[in-house]
């Protein structure tokens, strides 16, 4: 997966999340490598791992999880020739006991649950390492029987000692009124008396040190020389057989390294795996089942970093469409609902539990590009709409059947009228790739394009017109609005700048309009091949007639548009049902099957599909009146009659700057 996608989506905090709840440093490891997978069976097999270990978890079973401390050392340098110390093998000799302990515990788990114990049954017992150890090392010390010679020499060490505590017990009685103080020192490894500076010269012995003052000399007494210098070399000799026992002990861990490893590597993944049924059960995550078609159904689905405080998200897509437009106002949870979905999908193909109800369903995929935020930047001079292209175009370059992508806010950052045609030109490319895409917008004409398109469906976050709060609920299947004039209102905007601003906007709405009608004349079908009859050797008298029929009509309608454009606004439009009228933004016509509501949409169905379009976006292309003659007609069977199909079919037309005239029949 892209990093700009694990980042944008807070991927890493995840890692953090599943490493915190790890108990060993393999199980850290493991988190923080944590990647999303692309095998649709691996996928579903780390899935059902955790949640056998998240289901052992809930019942309040205490895993008997060997303690890795010490362990990364004696991995680090097994094999190396370093010689182990006492505490290393008190480490070692303790982690082998919880690895026996940990494998008779998962052996009674194996019926609820038989993964989680197939990792647990795979761990190897070391028993003849194991009595080794504890034979020879105790507390961090090596014991007597650990061999015959550090017998024999701890024997002739105590002796020495005894000897020479009554050696020192006598001179401590003798010199006692010379002392500084009644207290037997060592100095150097070796035993001194303290003695007050001014009476040394009456005790034999060397001086091996003095007090910081100089009132203190310490004394060894030419009586304890020989004790301690038997004494010292008995200990050197004590200090090689305990080397010695030290460097059995690491040949015999070294011939059993593979084993050591393999235990030490099982009890790493099965730390990883409770400490993502640990991190499951902080947010009551759930499994999923798993396709690789891009069907996505959820319900119930929250953010993890939110919680019980997110509305909970309701969501599907992959069946009847694989484009989605989600529309509403803002801080509405528009791209909440995204990272919703892209973080999910993330975590599910890592082998996470979600926080979704039971029986959900996703898709995994092999890439998932995600183009939310701005992402201006000062240092490489990118403006917002720059990022948001660039963000496109490696979009672009990934997108197929196996590509989520997830768009916020199409359409910004540049001109409203370009950046809308230019996103449709995106959707349109990205669905022909069959890629699964969730976009987030605030154009209308944008859900006009999905509402009219196989494959596209719209979205909205409800709203409650009355309190003007996001109710941050998703309805799939309906397209929202902004809302933008209500919610200034309500903040303290006034009356007076809302009424200018619906002004400017109708404005443009109608500058839109008259753009549309000076554009170059369209080619139906019906002209394409007039034209071709004519340049095949048809009748020149037809063909001049009608060439000179496309003069006259073309010269009229720029004559009108141009006075229409000088001298006055262009006259409120009504439409009547029956009427087929002209979308230029989709290039699309449609029959008006609605009339115009109280905010001036109205109802015309497109391609069997009945749509919202604001009267000012439509011109009329060909009366009811013309398309249907007589005065009695219904028009739901007038839609549907074979007879109203012919009639449109025999109907030559011809598109003329955004307008559609039509032809007489050819005679």
């Amino acid at each position: 997966m892209n990093e700009n996608t694990l980042n944008s989506l807070g991927y890493p905090q995840i890692q953090k999340n599943v490493a915190d709840c790890a108990l060993s440093y393999l199980g850290k490891r493991y988190a923080r490598e944590l990647k999303p997978m692309v095998d649709a069976h691996l996928i579903q097999l780390r899935l059902e791992e955790t949640a056998e270990a998240a289901s052992l978890i809930r019942f309040g079973a205490s895993i008997p999880l060997p303690s890795l401390d010490g362990m990364e050392t004696i991995m680090d340098l097994l094999g190396t020739g370093y010689l182990f110390s006492e505490r290393d093998f008190s480490h070692l000799a303790q982690f082998l006991r919880s690895c026996a302990k940990l494998m008779k515990y998962m052996e009674g788990k194996s019926g609820a649950a038989p993964t989680v114990s197939r990792y647990a049954a795979s761990m190897i017992l070391i028993d003849p390492l194991q009595s080794e150890i504890e034979r020879c090392i105790h507390s961090g010390r090596i014991q007597d029987q650990a061999s015959k010679e550090l017998i024999r020499i701890r024997k002739k060490m105590t002796v020495n000692e005894e000897r020479m505590k009554r050696k020192l017990d006598s001179l401590v009685s003798k010199h006692r009124s010379i002392m500084q103080e009644h207290v037997i020192s060592q100095r150097g490894g070796r035993t001194v008396l303290p003695i007050k500076k001014e009476f040394r010269k009456q005790v034999k012995g060397s001086v091996l040190d003095e007090s910081g003052s100089g009132q203190t000399v310490y004394i060894e007494p030419v009586e304890l020389v020989s004790l301690q210098m038997e004494l010292a070399a008995l200990q050197a000799e004590e200090s090689r057989e305990e080397m010695r026992i030290l460097g059995d002990l690491t040949s015999l861990a070294e011939s059993y390294s593979r084993e050591i490893a393999l235990n030490t590597e099982t009890v790493g993944v099965l730390d990883f795996l409770f400490a993502k049924a640990k991190y499951a059960a902080t947010m009551d995550g759930r499994t999923v089942r798993v396709n690789t078609q891009g069907h996505i159904s959820l319900q119930r689905a929250r953010h993890p970093f939110m919680g019980s405080s997110m509305v909970p998200l309701d969501f599907a897509i992959g069946r009847t469409y694989s484009s989605l437009i989600i529309t509403g106002p803002n801080t509405g949870g528009k791209t909440v609902a995204l990272k919703t979905l892209g973080l999910l999908t993330l975590m599910m193909q890592s082998g996470l539990l979600i926080p979704v109800e039971e029986g959900g369903e996703m898709a995994v995929y092999n890439e998932v590009a995600v183009d939310i935020g701005d992402g201006q930047s000062l240092e490489q001079a990118l403006s917002t709409f720059s990022a948001h292209i660039r963000n496109m175009i490696g979009i672009l370059e990934q997108a197929n059947t196996s590509t989520l992508v997830l768009i916020d806010e199409m359409a910004s950052g540049t001109d409203p009228g370009e950046g809308v045609g230019l996103s449709i030109a995106m959707l349109e490319e990205l669905h022909s790739r069959g890629a699964t895409v969730v976009a987030t917008t605030h154009f209308g004409e944008i859900k006009h394009f999905a509402a009219a398109t196989p494959g596209f469906e719209n979205a909205r976050m409800e709203f409650d017109t009355v309190s003007l709060q996001p109710l941050y609920r998703l309805r799939i299947g309906e397209a929202g609005e902004s809302y933008a004039y209500s919610i200034a209102l309500k903040l303290g905007m006034p009356q007076r700048i809302i009424e200018r601003s619906k002004s400017l906007s109708d404005q443009s709405i109608s500058k839109d309009r008259t753009f549309v009608f000076t554009s170059p004349p369209l080619e139906t079908p019906a002209l394409t091949s007039e034209r071709a009859n004519t340049e095949a050797g048809g009748p020149a008298e037809l063909s001049k007639r009608k060439q000179s029929k496309h003069s006259k009509d073309s010269i009229g309608l720029h004559k009108k548009t141009t006075t229409r454009e000088l001298d006055s606004p262009a006259p409120a439009k009504t439409f009547r049902k029956g009427d087929r009228v002209y979308a230029a933004y989709l290039n699309q016509s449609g029959i008006v099957c609605d009339v115009e509501d109280s905010r001036g949409n109205i109802g015309v169905m497109l391609r069997g599909r009945k749509v919202k379009i604001h009267k000012k976006r439509l011109t009329l292309h060909i009366s009811a009146n013309e398309l249907y003659p007589g005065d009695d007609y219904d028009l739901d069977i007038v839609l549907e009659t074979k007879e109203n199909r012919k009639k449109r079919k025999l109907m030559g037309r011809k598109h003329v700057e955004g307008l559609q005239i039509e032809l007489p029949p050819e005679e």
